[in-house]
């Protein structure tokens, strides 16, 4: 086994070594220790001690080098980038101390007999003994080196670990931090190799990286071996399961797949060259697949869920599947340190105002807005030419360029994913980031006044010009508690677990029109019947859009489950209130593929919309897609919180042959708790609310449709806005009336409308008519929340 004083097994370690061998291989023994039997599979592997580094520093006489160097750099007699690499080229030309060869050549003679092969193929990372604290993450900071084979190499590949310890950004990260260059050490960690070359690898994270909500594990994957995700290399496939469920019989937690462009994979070198791995591009194949399964996103969950459970924090977890056997092993685990020390009684929201036009997206990390002058940099050598407060454009960013992240106001990168390092930095800088636009530095100028907003969801935007945007501190822990529900309106769900930290009692309003017109984009009958498409554009690019979808109708199901089940996710346990789509004919068309099966009306708004068209020959097929996907999100994905609502429903006749449909798709009334409201946005609906209450268990009134249609006002027409008011008496009628019938049924009554948004001194009137519940938008929450408490006070 070697000297313990050098040299230690993974087996041997503990979480609390930390000192001795890192952070990162403290970690690896105490999951080798105490996760194994619990279905947590680690490669075996062995550490350098801390003194072992310490050892070959005075064996070298390194330390006055060191101090030298550094007090040379510290008096402006160097650059940092001569600093650095005078320290390294000192370290690498070191000779080893006899005991510490011997005993790293041992362990490794120790660990190719474990594997049953003689010289076997290892990872080398490095793990600085300060690593991971509270305060302070070091990850990435230091290098890995992949497919070391033999005795002498991996001796090489120590002594350029070792060096790395004085890299420009650890030597920059230290000085940031207040760490003594001397007093951080760096242990070795030797780990036989996945086969991850020929099969996949990644990133997880046990949170919500953007928002911080504690139910999601995030996980990146990409093919080939790991570093491309962890380095930004490559855009990776995105995954998200809502953690909870992962113990539940029978259902299936994904709430998020998004296929990345993987545009690279890092294999073994065939060669007898220099570098031992290199890149190649992927197939056109490899790109249009996912690199997991779904089974395989639920193995690694629920393995990111024992990990988090056993050290009782977030975590943030390297991950890589063997091509040969399929295994699936985690080869790092560390504590994350970005989202999981937000202080839980603030939420600052960021709303974009006017802005120019959008110059190119990209996936968005945290929820910031920034404006700033574009700096161009597409190499690190070059990063001296950085203007402080720029906005930071490039192709790939790598942990070389955290000296200058940290002084950019915002950062955008042509590659990259959500747990690439740059955006872990990017995080912790509390700089917003737009990672994997794909175009950033084409089209894209140096001295360009440009708005990077991260504020509008999982897409960042960059937009020309500086735009206007308003920033607002919500204070969480002066939220009063009231008898009255509020409940929030959400449609993107993108942005939903924004809003996770909210004291809310529900989602009283989720559109499904986003989700359709977002993601899917295509007409559900378009799908349907997609052979008899007369529009050859438009066959392309439905075909473009369903790539890997068999069945042109599964897409529709598929995308739409998924989009509302993040919304879903974030309400759980109390429930999201789903209304079916509620397009206008109109607003249909312009899906794609949609004008072949939409009639031309003079009026859509009060023409063929919601309930009317779920029985009608015309359309019921795409409304049972619909349901379908509901009865998916209720029954496999486990959101049996998810309730629905039917949307202009105009009588009492209609709203039994919407119900015999849906009931025809397994979504009957009362069946595994399954609730069905009605909106209240048509008089009838207040008129014969006795018989509409004997069909649905309660109402939500649509204040806007039901203004619309009580006062006969096109809400759309500027001419009569002025004449459009909520709170007009006869609106107030109807709202009370309702509510006092509804009541005498034993129905409840919510109101979604954009009234208690738009005047939170609404929200009294509606309490003082007996309201169950309210429903606004996240930004008006907390004076709507307020407003009902002062009127329930003065009750």
């Amino acid at each position: 086994m070697g000297n313990k004083d050098e040299v230690i097994f993974f087996d041997e370690l503990r979480r609390d070594d930390v000192a001795l061998v890192g952070g990162k291989n403290s970690s690896l023994g105490e999951m080798v220790q105490e996760l194994g039997a619990k279905n947590i599979l680690v490669p075996p592997g062995f550490a350098t001690t801390a003194d072992a580094f310490r050892k070959y520093i005075a064996a070298n006489n390194l330390h006055t080098v060191i101090s030298e160097v550094l007090a040379d750099h510290d008096a402006g007699k160097i650059s940092l980038h001569q600093t650095g690499d005078s320290i390294r080229n000192a370290i690498v030309a070191g000779d080893w101390p006899e005991a510490t060869e011997a005993a790293i050549r041992q362990a490794y003679r120790d660990l190719s007999d474990r594997a049953g092969q003689p010289n076997v193929s290892v990872a080398v990372r490095s793990s600085a003994t300060a690593e991971d604290l509270p305060d302070a993450s070091f990850a990435g900071q230091q290098e890995t080196y992949l497919n070391v084979v033999g005795e002498d190499d991996l001796l090489t590949a120590c002594r350029k670990c070792f060096a790395s310890l004085f890299t420009d950004r650890a030597i920059t990260y230290r000085k940031v931090k207040g760490f003594d260059h001397m007093d951080v050490a760096l242990s070795v960690g030797v780990q036989q190799m996945v086969r991850s070359d020929i099969g996949g690898s990644g990133v997880m994270f046990s949170i919500d990286t953007e928002s911080g909500f504690d139910k999601i594990i995030l996980i990146n994957a990409a093919w080939g071996l790991g570093e491309n995700v962890v380095q930004g290399a490559v855009t990776p496939d995105e995954f998200q399961v809502y953690k909870p469920f992962l113990t539940r019989d029978g259902v299936k937690p994904i709430v998020e797949k998004k296929l990345g462009a993987k545009e690279i994979k890092m294999i073994y070198s065939s060669d007898d060259g220099p570098d031992p791995v290199r890149n190649v591009p992927t197939s056109k194949a490899e790109r249009e697949r996912f690199v997991l399964s779904d089974d395989e996103v639920l193995d690694l969950a629920r393995q990111a869920a024992t990990i988090e459970a056993h050290y009782g924090q977030p975590m943030d977890m390297e991950w890589a599947k063997d091509g040969n056997t399929g295994q699936l092993f985690i080869v790092q685990a560390r504590p994350e340190t970005v989202q999981s020390r937000v202080a839980a009684g603030t939420l600052k929201s960021y709303q974009i105002g006017d802005h120019g036009p959008v110059m190119t997206t990209g996936l968005s990390v945290g929820e910031q807005i920034a404006t700033g002058r574009v700096c161009l940099i597409e190499d690190v050598k070059d990063i001296d030419d950085f203007v402080d407060g720029s906005v930071l454009v490039t192709s790939t960013t790598d942990p070389d360029w955290v000296p200058v992240m940290k002084r950019a106001s915002a950062i955008v990168t042509d590659h990259g994913g959500r747990t690439s390092h740059a955006a872990i930095v990017s995080r912790e800088l509390g700089v917003p980031a737009i990672v994997g636009c794909g175009d950033a530095t084409h089209v894209l100028h140096d001295q360009q006044e440009v708005t990077v907003c991260c504020a509008e969801g999982d897409e960042g935007y960059v937009y020309a010009g500086q735009a206007t945007f308003k920033i607002e501190d919500l204070k969480l822990d002066d939220v009063p508690e009231t008898r009255t529900k509020v409940m929030l309106n959400l449609a993107n769900p993108a942005i939903a677990a924004r809003w996770w930290r909210l004291p809310c009692d529900g989602v009283g309003l989720a559109r499904m029109e986003f989700v359709i017109s977002n993601t899917i984009r295509v007409h559900p009958m378009a799908l349907l019947k997609f052979q008899d498409l007369r529009d050859a554009e438009v066959r392309a690019e439905i075909e473009n859009l369903t790539k890997g979808y068999d069945d042109k109708a599964e897409y529709f199901v598929d995308q739409l489950a998924l989009g509302l089940s993040r919304i879903a996710a974030v309400a759980y346990p109390n429930p999201m209130i789903l209304r079916l789509s509620d397009f206008k004919t109109n607003e249909y068309a312009d899906l794609l593929g949609g004008r072949q099966f939409e009639p031309e009306e003079s009026n859509p708004m009060i023409g063929w919309r919601g309930a009317s068209r779920y029985y009608d020959p015309a359309y019921i097929d795409g409304f049972r897609l619909e349901c379908r996907a509901i009865h998916r999100l209720r029954e496999s994905a486990g959101f049996d919180n998810v309730l629905i609502m039917v949307p202009f429903c105009r009588t009492p006749e209609e709203a039994d042959k919407v119900l015999a449909v849906m009931a025809e798709e397994g979504l009957t009334r009362g069946e595994n708790g399954l609730q069905i409201y009605v909106m209240c946005e048509v008089p009838s609906n207040v008129i014969l609310a006795e018989a509409f209450a004997e069909r649905f268990d309660g109402f939500s009134i649509g204040s806007n449709d039901l203004t619309q249609l009580t006062l006969g006002i096109d809400r759309d027409s500027d001419q009569l806005a002025p004449l459009f008011d909520e709170r007009h008496d006869a609106v107030q009628w109807m709202i009370r009336t309702v509510i006092e019938k509804a009541h005498g049924a034993g129905a409840k009554v919510g109101l979604c409308g954009q009234a208690p948004s738009n005047y939170p001194e609404f929200a009294r009137t509606l309490v003082e008519f007996g309201i169950d519940s309210i429903s606004v938008t996240p930004d008006s929450f907390f004076r709507v929340k307020t407003q009902v408490a002062e009127a329930e006070n003065q009750r």
